[in-house]
């Protein structure tokens, strides 16, 4: 019998991110030496700095994979700056600091392409991160995340800690959080279909549908999760993402929607409500040295299996 090598520790295993990482592990992905712990804000409070400090001490891992996070769409960034810039630095400072007290060999934290400079040439890369201020609509939770990378090196440089980061473009699939007034465009605008389908409306997208995003399935995600957590040895970031190639717009995202839903009414656009950032095009090219064949589940494949997740389950998916 293998005996268990690694304990790793999944903070907000219970998001997004952390379900599909458990689906992966449960599918065949997971390795006989390793042990997988998903927590949520059930078992810590994560801004508290010795119930986090006790999540560690009661399940010694050896790794950790850090999603634990304040999030939300547009709108809630808009309404609540401040918060979002408290409650994530203080996430991220005590779940690192625990992490080197306690003695983990690495830590994976995951980023947001939303740190980026507002203000920047594209395709953006690694190395531009902190080369201006990020979107004013989401600075708080930007310059949150942005210090995780600054925390990493401080960490590596003082300690030796092997703490990275991975940078996500917009993620979707099974167990998103799929509210309309603070969830993230494509699982609101699958939740807006579904209501514009029962009551036979149209539906309505907020802007102008012209913003431009790279998006990930969240499975192909996890996947991408396991081997930065095997294998990727560098202290700054990298990139996960589909190709430039790959972007779509909001007016396509919710066509591509609406074809899966069999929805059949008409699309609205309301410019009265903002876009937010016109384009966040990333480049994928670090992850393509390392990986080359790695193969991205078809957007459209991908926005099919999320609605067939959400229909299935509404009556919990919609909260």
């Amino acid at each position: 019998m293998t005996e268990v090598s690694k304990r790793i520790l999944v903070t907000g295993g219970t998001g997004l991110v952390g379900r599909a990482i458990e689906k992966v592990v449960a599918d065949g992905e997971g390795r006989p030496d390793e042990e997988w712990i998903f927590v949520s804000s059930r078992d810590a409070d994560l801004t508290s700095s010795s119930e986090t400090k006790a999540l560690f001490e009661r399940h010694k891992p050896t790794h950790v994979i850090h999603l634990a996070a304040m999030v939300g769409g547009l709108f809630k960034n808009l309404r609540s700056n401040l918060d979002f810039w408290r409650t994530n630095i203080h996430i991220n400072d005590n779940v690192l600091h625990s992490a080197y007290e306690s003695g983990v060999q690495k830590v994976v934290s995951c980023l947001s392409t939303c740190i980026f400079p507002d203000k920047t040439t594209y395709p953006i890369d690694e190395t531009m991160i902190h080369n201006g201020p990020p979107h004013s609509s989401n600075f708080g939770y930007s310059y949150a995340k942005r210090m995780i990378d600054v925390q990493n090196r401080g960490y590596s440089e003082q300690h030796g800690q092997r703490f990275t980061a991975v940078i996500p473009t917009n993620v979707f699939g099974p167990h998103d959080n799929f509210n309309i007034e603070d969830g993230h465009v494509l699982p609101g605008l699958i939740h807006k279909v579904y209501l514009a389908k029962q009551s036979s409306s149209a539906l309505t997208v907020w802007g102008t549908g012209k913003p431009r995003r790279q998006f990930i399935y969240s499975l192909d995600l996890a996947r991408l999760f396991l081997w930065v957590l095997r294998e990727y040895d560098e202290v700054e970031p990298i990139i996960l993402s589909v190709g430039e190639e790959d972007e779509v717009s909001i007016q396509e995202a919710a066509e591509a929607i609406a074809e899966a839903m069999e929805f059949r009414g008409e699309l609205v656009f309301d410019t009265t409500k903002s876009d937010g950032q016109f384009k966040k095009t990333a480049s994928n090219a670090k992850l393509r040295r390392y990986l080359p064949e790695f193969e991205f589940t078809p957007f459209r494949k991908a926005v099919k299996e999320t609605c067939a997740w959400f229909n299935a389950n509404y009556a919990n998916a919609r909260k």
